[in-house]
């Protein structure tokens, strides 16, 4: 029986022999494309060639690429785990041909690769090919199906409909017919009960597609219409953990040894035999899932976050903690643990995983630690609201409170429903979906892009100029409208441009673009599936006539100074907190530079002095730019270049030197390090376990920074009148209010003994509640902490009713033992009665509530409606 590890690799082996070259993986995590936070599948690092946007180098590429999809067909996260055949992070193994071989040979060498090498029964296999569709005058795909009758019969060549057999990369681009291929695994009993034809593509866990062979040979336009595509792709995905499952003789891709060693890792940790309890089971292998998700981001560079791709992540990680802790009883942070097993398992085929195995881990750690914490609290919250929905009447818990708890809180739906059952409550769920379809409504339209067609006005690639010029003489090559929240943009594509388009963490230019009809103003450029476009608010006059493209010079230099700061920051860093240090990120505008790195601890004020001075002795020291352009990878490791985990390298780079920092880099730099001026570092920060944050200034922004800390000085100054020691005299007068603080904390607690005393002995008795009114000025947390004190101290039943004035402001609080609240009472809807005479408003809990007011000359009279509506006159 292969092993996981030999099934990679005879994939690789085999399309090598048919002349493909074998590339690495692309990142999982997608930087650069804003249609896209993760690889979905294995075409999504081809895009900008099958697009047409840069040349073809090679003809024919194979992979294994790790993908990430947790949305769409068969992909919704919370149904992972409970199947035997999905998953958040997968490998597909894939081969391609750009304008090469097509119908013919991908049909043939994926029989061959199948049957031949692999040695799978042809009698299980099942091909689909594309019915076609009247409705867009397209034919069935009679090409496919003949060649596939060369290896089948006519009984297990199927037609699918447009929804499974026609592949298309989005509303608009290349699209194209497709054919699945199917395996059926049943036993033979069932397969002769009952047919595999019938069950393909009817989400049978043992007939399942493990191969998809796109040809694309269309281009959809916006208004829907198909053109042929000049140059016809072939574009294959295939599922490895399926193929290891079929290959292994597994009814499950978790029996496979992609999983097995990470579940039963699970299983000795926690003490919990695989297959005693199909809960314990599902968690074991949510848990062997996710971990790979989450452990390949991090290489990639994404790590948890609450934004877009970080949250995605952080959403996963959470799962997973959450399936231990509600099944397999996991209190503490455990993950991290099983990291040494998936290394073991993969660290061969992704080696990043090795050299990163320490980051990842502290990553993990803390993310499951801060869960654990925010599932307690989440646990205290949902006690408060069920407390609140028994108190008046209600059995049933709002979609809106549920939802608060999911989307505020991490606190996931079936958590809060187990724990609701276990108190004889349950969710609204149809309010709970209500609003999550809410929240996603609004994601999409914040989200959503409308793009017309390309006008193509000549043919053409773009050249960038811009390292060597501010402006050159260009032509438009072609132009599209688009709409974004509400607003109407067009993008440009340039013959030659000195435009830098958003990449690496440097922001895109902007500027004009210049004709003898007059100016347009380049707002920004970006880059889109590797093609740079010039966005503007609308079209030249005349868009074939010849233009100047002109940046704006000063916002480059800007870039520029901050961009290179980032370089020698970065190698300054290495030299004093040591070689460990490597770029996690990094963004670099005209204002500020920033700049993410691995380390594990805090830098100090000693280690950021260190690494100024590093940074400004090499910037006097004005040592020029030294750049090599279009170099081989290889050769650019030789000359110290380091590679970073999670970008993607082509076959040549450019590596920019000045002098020891060494590093690829795409992005503008200034001439010569002298320029800058000078550095200034603003803040250090941590923004995970394990990576720091530095954010700094240069040139004009420095000097502004230092005139802001000179300013600042002066002042403090002078309200120290001018003192020779004026750190001390800070430092001296904060203790003496820290000292004058507690002085005042110990007299309010007498006072607040003496008021409390006094109010007891004033106490009144109705119908055998005793009735504690305060009517003057006061401190209102202080009255807060005076009713709690006496909730907690006097027994049986207590109204607590307090008109408050503290600071130009009123307010009226109202405190009630369990008792009255047990017995029908809230304090919310007390004050709620009241709030009225001090125009006012407010609420709260049953037990406690507080309305706020403009009027004092009310409380009075909102006191005695409490009472009465209390029946407590």
């Amino acid at each position: 029986m292969l092993s996981a590890k030999e099934i990679r690799e005879s994939f690789k082996t085999f399309f090598a022999s048919k002349g493909h070259r074998i590339v690495p993986s692309a990142p999982m995590v997608v930087k650069g494309d804003p249609t896209l936070m993760f690889t979905n599948a294995g075409m999504n690092q081809f895009k900008d060639i099958i697009l047409g946007n840069v040349p073809v180098s090679h003809p024919r590429v194979a992979d294994s690429q790790k993908c990430l999809r947790v949305s769409g067909k068969h992909n919704d996260l919370e149904e992972v785990g409970h199947d035997t055949y999905h998953h958040t992070m997968f490998e597909m193994l894939g081969n391609w041909s750009f304008g090469d071989y097509f119908k013919q040979e991908a049909i043939q060498w994926a029989w061959e690769y199948l049957v031949d090498t692999l040695h799978l029964a042809p009698a299980r296999l099942y091909a689909t090919v594309f019915e076609g569709s009247p409705a867009e005058n397209l034919a069935r795909d009679e090409e496919a199906a003949g060649y596939w009758a060369r290896y089948l019969p006519s009984g297990q060549i199927l037609n699918g409909n447009r929804h499974d057999n026609f592949w298309e990369m989005g509303d608009t681009g290349p699209c194209g017919p497709c054919s699945e291929i199917h395996i059926d695994l049943r036993p033979d009993a069932e397969r002769a009960a009952t047919p595999g034809a019938s069950l393909v593509n009817r989400d049978h866990p043992q007939v399942i597609e493990i191969w998809n062979l796109v040809f694309m040979q269309y281009n959809r336009k916006a208004d829907g219409s198909l053109e042929p595509l000049p140059a016809q792709v072939i574009d294959t995905g295939m599922g490895f953990e399926r193929l290891c499952m079929a290959l292994q003789g597994k009814t499950s891709n978790y029996d496979t040894d992609v999983f097995q060693p990470l579940i039963q890792a699970i299983a000795r940790m926690t003490g919990t035999p695989c297959g005693a309890d199909s809960r314990k089971d599902v968690a074991m292998r949510v848990i062997a899932d996710h971990i790979r998700t989450i452990a390949f981001s991090i290489t990639d560079g994404q790590l948890p976050s609450n934004a877009r791709a970080g949250y995605v992540i952080r959403r996963i990680l959470r799962r997973a903690v959450r399936y231990g802790y509600t099944f397999l009883d996991r209190r503490e942070a455990f993950m991290y643990r099983l990291l040494p097993t998936l290394i073991e398992t993969m660290g061969d085929a992704y080696p990043e995983l090795i050299a990163q195995q320490t980051l990842i881990g502290k990553v993990m750690k803390e993310e499951e630690d801060s869960f654990l914490h925010t599932l307690e609290t989440g646990i205290r919250l949902l006690d408060r609201k069920t407390e609140e929905a028994r108190a008046a009447g209600n059995r049933i818990l709002s979609g809106a409170d549920a939802f608060a708890l999911y989307d505020t809180y991490g606190f996931p739906l079936d958590l809060t429903e187990l724990i609701l059952r276990e108190n004889g409550m349950e969710v609204d769920l149809d309010g709970f979906q209500r609003e999550m379809r809410k929240q996603k409504e609004r994601a999409r339209n914040a989200a959503a892009v409308e793009t017309g067609d390309w006008v193509t006005l000549k043919s053409g690639e773009t050249q960038f100029v811009g390292y060597d010029v501010f402006e050159c003489d260009t032509e438009i090559l072609r132009y599209r409208k688009i709409r974004q929240k509400n607003r109407e943009l067009y993008q440009l594509v340039l013959n030659r441009t000195p435009f830098y388009a958003e990449m690496g963490g440097q922001v895109g230019d902007c500027g004009r673009l210049l004709s003898e009809s007059g100016a347009i103003d380049i707002l920004d450029t970006r880059r889109e599936n590797n093609l740079p476009v010039h966005l503007t608010e609308r079209l030249p006059d005349d868009v074939t006539a010849p233009f100047t493209a002109q940046i704006d010079v000063g916002k480059r230099i800007r870039c520029e100074c901050n961009h290179t700061g980032t370089h020698l920051l970065h190698q300054a860093l290495r030299e004093v907190l040591g070689t460990h240090v490597e770029q996690k990120g990094s963004y670099v505008s005209p204002d500020i530079l920033r700049f993410d790195f691995s380390h594990f601890q805090k830098v100090t004020n000693e280690e950021l002095r260190q690494v100024e001075r590093l940074v400004n002795g090499r910037i006097r020291a004005d040592t020029p730019i030294d750049e090599y352009r279009s170099i081989p990878i290889a050769r650019a490791r030789e000359m110290g270049a380091m590679a970073l985990f999670g970008e993607k390298y082509g076959d040549e780079v450019r590596v920019v030197k000045f002098g020891a920092s060494v590093e690829l880099c795409g992005g503008t730099h200034i001439p010569s390090t002298g320029q800058i001026g000078m550095l200034c570092i603003v803040n250090e920060s941590s923004i995970a376990a394990g990576v720091r944050r530095i954010e700094a200034v240069t040139a004009g922004g420095a000097e502004n920074y230092l005139y802001g800390l000179q300013d600042t000085l002066r002042e403090l100054y002078a309200l120290m009148n001018h003192v020779p020691n004026l750190a001390q005299t800070i430092r001296k007068a904060i203790e003496e209010n820290a000292e004058l603080k507690k002085q005042l904390t110990v007299y309010m607690k007498k006072q607040t003994a003496l008021l409390k005393a006094k109010l007891l002995e004033k106490a009144e008795e109705h119908n055998g509640v005793k009735v504690i009114r305060y009517r003057g000025e006061g401190n209102t947390d202080i009255l807060k902490d005076l009713a709690f004190q006496v909730k907690s101290e006097i027994p049986g039943k207590i109204c607590f009713v307090a008109g408050i004035e503290d600071g130009g402001k009123c307010l009226l609080m109202v405190m009630l033992s369990e008792e009255l609240v047990a017995g029908g009472l809230s304090a919310s809807e007390l004050v709620k009665a009241a709030a009225g005479h001090i125009q006012g408003g407010g609420g709260g809990q049953p037990h406690f509530a507080v309305a706020g007011g403009k009027r004092s000359d009310g409380l009075n009279a909102a006191i005695e409606t409490v009472l009465e509506k209390a029946g407590l006159k």
